[in-house]
């Protein structure tokens, strides 16, 4: 099966290329909007199996590429079971390419990297973006490529430097707890910095309760702001502070960020930015649900929990093919000391492929 990847200034243009060289029975894999210098585009992976070629076989799944219309079901509100199907479609398609990957194209150590990520339940669509990548240079250092797949911008003051972060994510992942480590952690480094940490839940959980037992001992202001009136004063306040922390509920029924985001009043700003908190074990369904309730213009990056009660972390690669967001910080153990660090590539690599948290070695981690 030949595969190759064709870029467009949008996805008309990419499919015209698709069609041109590979002809109307190609096999779209999969679509993604890219960004460059020149702004945004489309990028579409493609494949056709030569012996098909000029003559579609009866048992052979292709998909025509023709229009986006044809190849992509709408994602407009309401049509998540399109959504869900067009998923499942991907999946067969991928389960098609895989055993024609010829992995004897690639170096020994680029043999080695895909093997560790497929041992980490990393999704095909990773592995193909991985596989492509290193089969046009077999010289190609693996690192740049790897970080293409999962870019990281370590959560520090300096690099983030808007006033207000909101942290957002499911019920349970840790949100409230990876917050009061951040805080703590950006007071230590900045003792004279003014941080507020908030509680947005309405007084429904005991994230409230901890933020301000924390808040009290550590010497940071704490405030509640569950609803649009209440931050509304919180933003009348913001002057007197260098970074607010907010602390949101876990969503409800069908609710977005995007639209709980708006419910409070705080519409997209350049000195916000919304993370989304989440830990290793979801399902692949779930992650796909979640990015779709929680993407939106606010949100900037992922921050993962949890990771010394997983048992891979492929999922760290899924989410940021999904969201298309760096990872900005990285967070484990039940304590508050030196339990949480900006994520950077040797960090979050060491802990796909040795299995090692952050601080520890590779010989602690096996």
């Amino acid at each position: 099966m030949h595969v190759k990847t064709f870029k467009g200034s949008d996805m008309q243009a990419a499919l015209a290329r698709v069609k041109a060289e590979l002809g109307d029975e190609a096999i779209i894999l999969g679509t993604k909007t890219v960004r460059g210098a020149a702004g945004k585009g489309c990028e579409i992976t493609a494949a056709i199996d030569p012996r098909n070629a000029g003559g579609q076989s009866a048992n052979a799944p292709v998909m025509p590429a023709r229009d986006a219309s044809s190849i992509m079901p709408s994602m407009e509100p309401g049509s998540s079971d399109w959504a869900y199907e067009w998923r499942q479609i991907k999946d067969q398609l991928m389960a098609l390419v895989k055993p024609q990957l010829n992995m004897e194209e690639l170096a020994p150590r680029q043999r080695v990297a895909i093997k560790y990520l497929e041992r980490e339940e990393t999704d095909m669509q990773v592995l193909l973006n991985v596989y492509l990548q290193l089969k046009a240079d077999p010289d190609r250092p693996i690192l740049p490529v790897l970080e293409s797949v999962a870019p990281c911008y370590g959560f520090e003051s300096k690099k983030w430097r808007q006033k207000f972060h909101v942290f957002a994510g499911p019920h349970g992942v840790g949100k409230t707890l990876s917050l009061i480590r951040l805080a703590l952690r950006e007071k230590h480094e900045r003792p004279k910095a003014r941080i507020c940490v908030v509680a947005a839940d309405q007084g429904q959980g005991k994230g409230r309760l901890v933020l301000r037992h924390y808040a009290d001992l550590s010497g940071l202001a704490f405030r509640e702001a569950g609803s649009a009136e209440e931050m509304q004063e919180l933003l009348k306040e913001a002057p007197k502070f260098d970074m607010i922390f907010i602390d949101l509920p876990g969503l409800s029924g069908r609710a977005t960020l995007g639209e709980h985001l708006a419910g409070l009043g705080l519409q997209e700003d350049s000195d916000m930015a919304a993370h989304l908190v989440l830990a290793p074990y979801f399902a692949a369904s779930q992650y796909a649900e979640i990015a779709r309730r929680y993407l939106c213009p606010q949100l900037r990056s992922l921050i993962w929990t949890k990771l010394d009660e997983a048992c891979s972390f492929g999922a760290l690669l899924n989410m940021a093919r999904l969201t298309e967001l760096p990872v900005s910080a990285l967070s484990f153990g039940p304590g508050l000391k030196n339990s949480i660090a900006p994520a950077s590539s040797d960090l979050l690599w060491r802990l796909i492929f040795k299995h090692a948290l952050p601080g520890q070695s590779a010989e602690q981690a096996a």
